[in-house]
């Protein structure tokens, strides 16, 4: 029986996501999807466009969306689910994962992330190198954790939000959806859907005209 996966996006992102499935699924077939990149070839894996993968002929097929913008994650799953095409989850080996967490699918955790215990993650996570989310926290759809995001407990992080690299988000605050917490950030209070906080201690990012 023929597994063919199809890695969504073959810019860094999902260059950096095809091994782990690779180590993952030995025996399956994997390709890289990107209508604006195919067809071509890179790293060992050819590129096709989307219809060019639901023509390819598999007795399973299944789709890691490997795209950063968290938007487009959203759009690409809904054309998965519409088409009845599940979606992967692209785990490193290194991962450490403890006790009553749940993910929805298609998450991808990257080398060395940590989620301790009793934990709720929605649809589509990504969270990026030695990043890690402590215990009961709440996070939603389409969150991003870059490269060392720190998420320590009871943390509620809404739909499409984004933390930036060695960010850290202290215990027990809510991030609200679509907000975006700067690089290097540490967030002591609570943050508004939408908006942007940079610095330490974290404040609004207010833009000059």
């Amino acid at each position: 029986m023929k597994h063919l996966i199809g890695v969504y996006g073959a810019a860094g992102c999902g260059r950096g996501i095809m091994p782990l499935l690779r180590a993952q699924y030995p025996t399956s077939e994997l390709v890289f999807i990107d209508d604006g990149q195919a067809p071509g070839f890179i790293n060992s894996h050819s590129i096709v466009d989307w219809t060019s993968f639901l023509e390819c002929e598999a007795s399973v097929k299944s789709v890691t969306i490997a795209i950063a913008a968290s938007r487009v994650r959203q759009a690409l799953a809904k054309k998965c689910a519409a088409v009845g095409i599940p979606l992967l989850e692209a785990r490193a080996a290194s991962v450490v994962q403890m006790d009553d967490v749940v993910i929805g699918g298609g998450a991808c955790l990257s080398p060395f992330v940590v989620l301790t215990s009793n934990i709720r993650i929605g649809q589509c996570f990504h969270a990026n190198l030695n990043s890690y989310v402590e215990h009961d926290c709440v996070i939603g759809d389409f969150v991003t954790l870059a490269p060392g995001a720190k998420v320590n407990g009871n943390v509620a992080i809404g739909d499409h939000a984004y933390i930036g690299a060695g960010a850290v988000l202290r215990q027990g605050i809510n991030i609200g959806a679509g907000a975006t917490v700067g690089m290097g950030a540490i967030v002591i209070r609570d943050v508004e859907p939408g908006v942007t906080v940079v610095g330490n201690p974290a404040k609004l990012l207010v833009k000059e005209d």
